[in-house]
């Protein structure tokens, strides 16, 4: 076996065939052949709750029947926070959330259910940006994304691969809080055989699998009670969709067996947080292989471009992937968490931007470790991507050096004059307060999502900060993420 062999380990995976047709049509007789009885119309606000309305089957076919099948829903609904309207909602006007049959999902976690996303749209046709009359939702999360995806493959060719970890806490009680074990990482004592958490993940695995989503792997983590479910990679959007299904399986499973599943950021401040660590690899749709890039050996120059944007733009972004307080509490230098230096490194734990699998091109990707289950994941892909775009559009140089295998480190342990003599010259957002003003004033935000999209954003994060914690101790206030995230 030759060296060359010895290094592409990792399982390959490629770009599905993009001339195979999306689903246009959901056939209702064979969801019934599946025996589904109910459909959940599903969505993610801007606070990353998942909500859904749902249609007997019946009726559900009559929605399919007409020229524009979807729900109304009223354009409050992505303001509202628990009973609570962020500034610029009000109570007038409603969205048409029209279904998109290619996101149909079989829900086994829940018998005779199945599930479908959708796209906000304007019920009556209004002037877009470019004065066309249009039905897009500059607000629709999905929208967002699937634009950004369409934009980097029209004007460079380039598409991608997504994938994430998802990582959770089992707890037996949220108040006060209490982890189904005390168990750490790959711990077998932590999934003994016969146990609540064997069963319990067991089940998330095996309906994952029924409603088709592959699981690579899944293991207990280091925190109490912290596990973490693995999908293998797809196309963005299907990618976050799939996400989401993998999160509501998990919720319900816990539910079930009279557990509570907890996305939260940092539970145990003594311990490791919860994170959503999302792996992206850069395709180019051309015939012709992208050349090694010249300062970097282990990237092409298409992935060298990606990463220099993204590395420029992750502080801009970084409210979208850590959007709340608490997401600041896990997010620190020493914790495996990515660290808060702007930085990137082969198989680093302590680099923001973590390179895998770096010798086998087939498998390689960037995990961007500032990314936790409180974001909405739609928004925060959009974010990464559009600030990776902005590298390729620009043929942008990663001047930023390698913080990987030799140095072995964390950029915060480098000093001053090593980090700058590496190109480490910024450093991430290091609060929820500072995340929201280089949010603000960032014009690749306005560039990727619009300028009300900010507005209406900044609202609705302030008063999700409000209702998480106003008024609240501690011990309080991480209940209501527990129980709510």
């Amino acid at each position: 076996m030759s060296s060359n062999d010895l290094q592409h380990h990792a399982v390959p995976y490629k770009l599905p065939n993009s001339s195979k047709p999306q689903l246009s049509t959901i056939d209702v007789n064979r969801l019934r052949d599946s025996s589904i009885k109910y459909v959940r119309i599903q969505w993610v606000d801007l606070v990353n709750n998942i909500r859904y309305r749902v249609v007997p089957i019946d009726y559900f076919e009559k929605l399919l029947k007409t020229s524009r099948p979807g729900v109304s829903i009223t354009k409050a609904a992505m303001g509202l926070i628990f009973i609570t309207m962020a500034d610029g909602f009000g109570p007038a006007g409603e969205y048409l959330y029209a279904i998109d049959p290619a996101s149909v999902k079989m829900c086994p976690y829940a018998l005779g259910h199945a599930s479908v996303m959708g796209w906000f749209q304007e019920k009556t046709p209004t002037p877009g940006v470019d004065g066309h009359l249009a039905i897009e939702v500059d607000l629709c999360p999905r929208t967002i994304l699937q634009r950004v995806i369409e934009n980097a493959k029209r004007l460079s060719g380039v598409e991608f691969l997504v994938g994430y970890e998802t990582e959770f806490i089992l707890l037996k009680n949220t108040y006060p809080i209490e982890a189904v074990n005390q168990h750490g990482w790959s711990n077998s004592a932590a999934i003994p055989s016969g146990s609540v958490e064997s069963k319990v993940l067991e089940e998330i695995v095996e309906s994952l699998q029924a409603s088709r989503v592959e699981i690579q792997m899944y293991h207990a983590e280091a925190a109490p009670g912290q596990y973490e479910i693995v999908p293998g990679p797809l196309p963005p959007l299907q990618a976050v969709d799939t996400l989401i299904h993998t999160r509501e399986t998990i919720f319900n499973v816990a539910s079930k067996y009279g557990l509570r599943a907890t996305l939260a950021p940092r539970v145990f401040m003594d311990n490791c947080g919860s994170a959503a660590h999302t792996h992206i690899s850069v395709h180019s749709s051309s015939s012709t292989p992208s050349s090694t890039s010249s300062s970097h050996p282990n990237l092409n120059h298409l992935e060298s471009c990606f990463l220099a944007g993204l590395l420029a733009h992750l502080p801009s972004v970084l409210l979208l992937a850590l959007p709340t307080t608490e997401s600041f509490k896990r997010m620190m230098d020493g914790a495996w968490s990515g660290g808060t230096y702007v930085s990137w490194g082969v198989d680093n734990r302590e680099t923001p931007v973590r390179l895998c699998n770096a010798g086998s091109p087939q498998a390689r990707n960037f995990e961007i470790k500032t990314h936790d289950g409180t974001a909405n994941p739609y928004l925060s892909l959009a974010g990464f991507l559009g600030a990776g775009m902005e590298g390729v559009l620009e043929n942008k140089e990663c001047t930023i050096e390698d913080c990987g295998l030799e140095l072995n480190t964390s950029a915060a342990l480098l000093g001053e004059e090593k980090r700058k003599e590496m190109g480490i010259k910024d450093r991430l957002p290091l609060t929820w307060e500072a995340a929201r003003k280089t949010f603000e004033v960032s014009e690749l935000v306005d560039s990727v999502f619009g300028k009300e999209f900010k507005q209406k954003f900044l609202s609705t994060n302030k008063t999700l900060r409000e209702q998480m914690s106003h008024g609240l101790s501690n011990v309080e206030e991480l209940k209501k993420y527990v129980e709510n995230y």
